[in-house]
Formats: structure tokens, C-alpha cells, sequence
């Protein structure tokens, strides 16, 4: 497969970002409810497909869930009650960087919970999902798709970059050694919660360009019809000349390196 070329990606991504504005403006018309859970393995880019989706939608309607591992009151709640809070309301749509499906992957693989506790969560997830799609909540589940070898590049790249270091922890050094008990669990888990009313969507990863242009597209065409009319701003000329800046009290503006 031929690279994607910048300018090509950013073009296309331009394009997708449009039609993810009307989408916003008909989910502000309708009262919408749009859930989005990105899933997949460390390294796969689920932040970066969060972030193409949600940089030029509104923050106001479009919130971006990343919840840190549970406090000590949220690990005697059930399971489920973290997130829950986090749904969107009318009009928004909320976009989970990992979800409740934390469960069946990194709890399950690394140990943070029992046999039992991942059973009682594959029984219980489908039926938690097909209360919110009752209810009325447009719900998608994507899973990033990255191979191994694809991986490790992409962990020497955060361990080389000062500004990527942040996204290692102890926990990926640890997974890397169980890339194929992830495989597993991830049959497991979309075996179990794979349905008629919630179902799972593969993405390859192992570009992240071409992954994520192709998840918003697939995302924009599974919505329903959300055209709405375009509202046309109309500004009347200013009375008077312009005003300047002007500062009569204490605080006076700084003189910066890059004034």
C-alpha cells in the first residue's frame, strides 16, 4: 500500500471535518444522543482518532471521555457507574478514548480483575448496551486494529520523542510481552458482545492516516439523515470607526519574545 501523502491526508480530512460540522448542527436541531467507544490495542492511535473527529466540532457538544484508572470509592461501585455519568445529553455526542470494555481487555489480560469479574461483565455489557440504544442513544464501537511489528515502531517512536513519552507507563512495557492474549481476549470479548444493536467495527491501524479518515467515514455514514440547513450570518457594518485596545488601569499588556 502506496503512503498516503500529507497534503492528500489533510484534503480528505478537511472534507470529513465538514460534514462532521452539519453533523453537529443537526444533533443541536434533533436532541441527538451519539455515543462513540474507540477501543484497541496501546500504540493503535485512538487519541488520534478522537482528536480528528472532535478538533473542530464544538467542546460544548462534543466531549472526549479519558477516565484514569478508578479511584478507591469507584472500585466498590459497580463497574459500569464511572462511565455512566459520562453519556451524553441531548444534543451532544461523547467520544470515549477506552471505555467500559476495559474489562474485558488490560483488566483481563494484566490481572486487575478476576475470571469472574470478566464473565459477569461480558453478561452484563450487552445488556447495559441495549438499554441505551432503547433509549434511544446512537451508539458506535470501533476497534483499532494494529499488527505487532507495526506496534513496536510506534513504541520506539514515544520512548525517541519528548512529547510522545507521556503515553508510556509501566503497563505498556509489560503488555508488549502479550500481544497474542490480547488477540484472545479481543475474540473473547466481541464474541460475547458483538450484536444486532450494539456491533463492533474493525478498523486497520496500521496506518493511522488512512485509519482514521476511513473510521469518520464509515461513522458519517451509519448516522441517519442529518442535513439541517445552513444558517447564513449576516454582519451589519460596523457605526463609527473600529475601537483599539486600550488600557487606562495598572495592567498593561506584556512585551513578549514574539510581539
Amino acid at each position: 500500500m502506496s503512503k498516503l501523502k500529507k497534503k492528500e491526508y489533510e484534503e480528505e480530512l478537511e472534507a470529513l471535518q465538514v460534514e462532521l460540522n452539519q453533523m453537529e448542527r443537526w444533533l443541536q436541531a434533533s436532541g441527538q444522543r451519539i455515543l462513540v467507544l474507540v477501543e484497541g490495542r496501546d500504540t493503535a492511535g485512538k487519541g488520534g482518532a478522537i482528536n480528528a473527529i472532535s478538533e473542530r466540532l464544538n467542546p460544548r457538544q462534543c466531549r472526549v471521555v479519558a477516565l484514569s484508572k478508578p479511584s478507591e470509592r469507584e472500585q466498590g461501585q459497580w463497574y459500569f457507574q464511572r462511565y455512566l455519568e459520562h453519556l451524553p445529553a441531548a444534543g451532544e455526542i461523547a467520544l470515549f478514548d477506552r471505555s467500559w470494555y476495559n474489562r474485558a481487555g488490560v483488566e483481563k489480560v494484566m490481572g486487575f480483575c478476576t475470571p469472574a469479574q470478566t464473565a459477569a461483565f461480558l453478561k452484563q455489557a450487552p445488556i447495559l448496551e441495549k438499554q441505551l440504544v432503547d433509549d434511544g442513544i446512537l451508539l458506535f464501537k470501533y476497534w483499532l486494529a494494529v499488527d505487532q511489528e507495526e506496534q513496536e515502531k510506534r513504541f520506539a517512536e514515544r520512548a525517541k520523542d519528548p512529547l510522545k513519552r507521556w503515553k508510556l507507563s509501566p503497563i505498556d512495557l509489560k503488555a508488549r510481552e502479550k500481544y497474542a492474549d490480547y488477540g484472545k481476549a479481543r475474540d473473547e470479548m466481541m464474541a460475547a458482545t458483538h450484536s444486532k444493536h450494539a456491533p463492533w467495527t474493525i478498523v486497520d491501524f496500521n496506518s493511522q492516516k488512512r485509519g482514521r479518515l476511513n473510521l469518520i467515514r464509515d461513522f458519517l455514514d451509519r448516522l441517519p439523515d442529518s442535513k439541517v440547513p445552513d444558517v447564513k450570518v449576516v454582519f451589519p457594518a460596523l457605526k463609527g470607526k473600529p475601537g483599539v485596545e486600550n488600557y487606562a488601569g495598572p495592567v498593561k499588556p506584556i512585551k513578549g519574545k514574539y510581539s
